[in-house]
């Protein structure tokens, strides 16, 4: 807007330099109107220079071409349908934990490309990045969601490859560099509410190499490779690759199938997103200016509740009155995350509610389309959403 305000000013210098009278249609030539022919065409000619000048400067980019890491996984096989109706062609680079199938849904679209692969194989992340100019980095190993009891294997997907990968990205071309982190990189505050500004204090392993990535994407982040950093809530709802681990998926799942919820606690408070903001989120992100969002790192939650409350709407929702069984912990940290940054600065708004997840869930665990085992023995997770 700066680089279209200046043109005009430059644009009146120029009038007000022409001769009086050029200016006033006095001098030799026809005129029209009462303005000669050379003020008129100089006119012209500098109206579509503003004009091509303003949709440069402020019209966002249309037409990624998007590597989605992860893109198997929970948040990514709802996100890679959705870029894809958007318009943008779509390289996924996963192992495809949840099966080959989970994208099922979009393998007759022209524009996506599947690359079955490590994000720690430099050849794979190689032949995934090529003709790509944007990433949408969710590939990790979140605790409770792995397959592989390989206590090493977190921080080798979820730090050592980062920088990497990162370099990488940056070799091939890429312009646009998303990265998914977590709420959990703030750690327990004293505070009523954690903001963008609070400290960075996770606790666990996971959320700390998350913190160190932030880091990485930061320290790698120069004119041209354009980087920003989401840190969602506990994402919930159905996608096809489902994860039940996931506090509101858990609970639905409990009184689904086993006609109770059962809560550890209570009091502990978290913040959660829908999947489709989430996945929306992602898209909106895409379609922004380079100046609003670079080197930025945006909260992305919707609704801050107790663990007992997230179990009163399931038990509403789901219907029946399955009973709530309260079970004692000694985990009683609480987080509220706000997220008035992506709503001031990006007007990005979730339209959707928690009781949208748990309807659609429950839905879903109905009419089949959830195959993974009710009596699900991973622990419940309340880190993270993500691959």
């Amino acid at each position: 807007m700066t680089v279209f305000l200046l043109c005009i000013a430059v644009f009146w210098g120029v009038l007000m330099s022409m001769s009086p009278a050029s200016a006033h249609g006095v001098g030799p030539g026809t005129q029209v109107a009462g303005v000669s022919w050379e003020g008129l065409l100089l006119i012209v000619i500098m109206n579509a220079i503003l004009f091509t000048l303003f949709l440069v400067f402020t019209q966002t980019k249309k037409g990624w071409t998007v590597l989605v890491t992860g893109g198997g996984g929970y948040v990514g096989s709802a996100l890679v349908p959705k870029l894809l109706q958007r318009g943008h062609r779509v390289t996924v680079l996963d192992i495809y934990l949840r099966g080959d199938d989970v994208l099922e849904s979009v393998h007759g679209y022209a524009k996506l490309r599947e690359v079955k692969g490590d994000i720690r194989d430099p050849r794979a992340v190689e032949y995934a990045l090529k003709r790509c100019d944007a990433v949408i980095h969710l590939a990790n190993i979140s605790p409770g969601s792995s397959y592989d009891p390989d206590p090493g294997l977190g921080k080798l997907v979820n730090y050592d490859a980062f920088r990497p990968f990162v370099r990488a990205a940056k070799k091939a071309g890429v312009k646009r560099f998303i990265y998914a982190s977590s709420f959990s990189v703030y750690g327990v505050k004293d505070e009523p509410e954690i903001t963008e500004e609070s400290p960075l204090e996770p606790l666990t392993e996971y959320s700390r190499h998350k913190a160190l990535c932030e880091q990485i994407l930061e320290e790698e982040r120069e004119p041209g490779f354009i980087t920003c950093t989401v840190r969602p809530a506990i994402v919930c709802g159905y996608a096809p690759g489902q994860r039940l681990d996931l506090i509101v998926n858990s609970l639905t799942n409990d009184a689904v199938n086993k006609g109770r919820i059962k809560v550890s606690g209570g009091s502990q408070k978290r913040p959660h997103i829908h999947i489709d903001d989430m996945t929306d989120l992602y898209l909106h992100l895409l379609d922004q200016t380079d100046a609003r969002i670079d080197g930025k790192a945006f909260n992305a939650g919707s609704e801050n509740l107790t663990l007992l409350e997230l179990a009163v709407i399931v038990q509403s929702v789901v219907g029946d009155g399955p009973p709530i069984k309260i079970e004692p912990t000694d985990d009683l940290d609480s987080y509220h995350v706000s997220s008035d940054r992506l709503r001031r600065e990006l007007e990005f708004e979730p339209s959707h509610t928690i009781e949208d997840a748990i309807s659609n869930l429950a839905a879903a665990f109905r009419n089949g389309k959830i195959l993974e085992p009710v009596d699900n023995p991973k622990p419940v997770n309340t880190e993270t959403a993500h691959q």
